[in-house]
Order: C-alpha cells, then sequence, then structure tokens
C-alpha cells in the first residue's frame, strides 16, 4: 500500500504515472501538481463526504456550513441527538440525515473503528465502510483517497472525473462503466494520482 502523504510523494507517484501514461505530460502542463487536499481521518470526515454527494461544491459547502451550526460533526451523541427538522432546513435530505445517524451509531458501537481503518488495505476498507447504510462504493473510495491518502483509488462513477478523462484524452463520449475501469487499468498503482490531474483538468478545462 502507498500512502500519498505530502505533495513530494504526490510529485514522485505523478513521475510514475507519466511513464506509463504519457499522455499525462499534456495534463500535468495544464494543471500543474494538484493540491494534495489530505483530510483529517474520523466521523467528521466521513460525514462531510456524504453531505457531498450529488451536489455542487458550492451547495455542498453551504450546506455543511449550516449543519455545522447544528451538530459536532466530530460528536456521534451529537449527530444522533441532532433534530432531523433542523437538519432539513439547513439543505440535508432525508436519506442523508438518515446516513449520517446510520454513520454515528456504528462509530458508537464499534462497527466503525475510524482509528483502526489506517492498518486496513483498500478493500477492507471500502467493506468496512459500505456495511453501513447509506455508504456507496463512492463515498468509501473518497475517504480512502482524502482521508488516507491511498494512492490506487478509481471512483470510476464520478461524473467529474469521467469528464476530465473525456477531455484529457480526446474521447468521443464520456466514458463510464466498465470503459472508464479499463481506461484506469494500466495506471495501477497511481489511480488516485491520475484521478486528482483529471479532477484539476475538469475545473481548467473549458465549460459545457
Amino acid at each position: 500500500m502507498h500512502e500519498l502523504a505530502s505533495t513530494a510523494d504526490l510529485e514522485g507517484a505523478i513521475a510514475e504515472l507519466r511513464a506509463l501514461e504519457p499522455r499525462f505530460a499534456e495534463v500535468v502542463q495544464a494543471t500543474g501538481t494538484p493540491p494534495l487536499r489530505r483530510v483529517e481521518p474520523g466521523l467528521s470526515a466521513l460525514l462531510s463526504i456524504v453531505n457531498d454527494q450529488s451536489i455542487s461544491q458550492h451547495a455542498a459547502s453551504t450546506v455543511w456550513s449550516r449543519t455545522l451550526a447544528i451538530i459536532d460533526a466530530g460528536d456521534p451523541r451529537s449527530v444522533l441527538d441532532a433534530d432531523a427538522e433542523e437538519l432539513r432546513s439547513a439543505g440535508q435530505s432525508r436519506n442523508k440525515i438518515a446516513t449520517f445517524r446510520a454513520v454515528a451509531e456504528a462509530a458508537l458501537d464499534g462497527r466503525l473503528g475510524f482509528e483502526t481503518l489506517s492498518a486496513l488495505d483498500d478493500e477492507a476498507v471500502t467493506a468496512q465502510l459500505t456495511a453501513i447504510r447509506g455508504i456507496g462504493p463512492w463515498s468509501a473510495q473518497i475517504y480512502l483517497l482524502t482521508c488516507l491518502g491511498r494512492s490506487d483509488v478509481w471512483p470510476a462513477a464520478d461524473v467529474a472525473l469521467q469528464i476530465g478523462a473525456q477531455r484529457a484524452f480526446c474521447l468521443p463520449d464520456r466514458p463510464v462503466g466498465r470503459r472508464m475501469i479499463e481506461l484506469a487499468e494500466p495506471w495501477r498503482p497511481w489511480r488516485s494520482v491520475a484521478a486528482r490531474l483529471l479532477w484539476a483538468y475538469y475545473r481548467v478545462g473549458p465549460a459545457e
């Protein structure tokens, strides 16, 4: 297991990725070294990832700020005690509120041990997280990427990542499903690095 713990780690991994896939040279020329964006692991980080699902970055930031005025996101009891209507008023959906509570319950009863996740491999982390109601593969993958710094995670269902790949490699259609997975297979064990670069490329790319 490789961990990307510093910008130097990321820069070294980019060099390795470019050796595997020379087309990333043009991506790096456009984006530079993307920010590492590591986040402290734990309950708050996972709830923030749930908050971000299926909404724009701007909307997610606004909703999360309102949510933090209601709960202490690092305290599972605070999450469980929060009033559902207040959370709804902050912009959280019923499904996300249910997921917040499921995660908090798992943290309290020991089914989810944030302090032990870093010792597990990617598959075991994914299995433990997705066993919780409302936590799907995307959320687990983003946790692996941003909180644990894993080097070989590929959130293939992420739409921004798909668009970034389409633009970077001049594909006729946005790659989805099996095509997206196959695209990244040659980039192991640096698929997380590819994802960071393609997200950055999506952000600097032309408007749709």
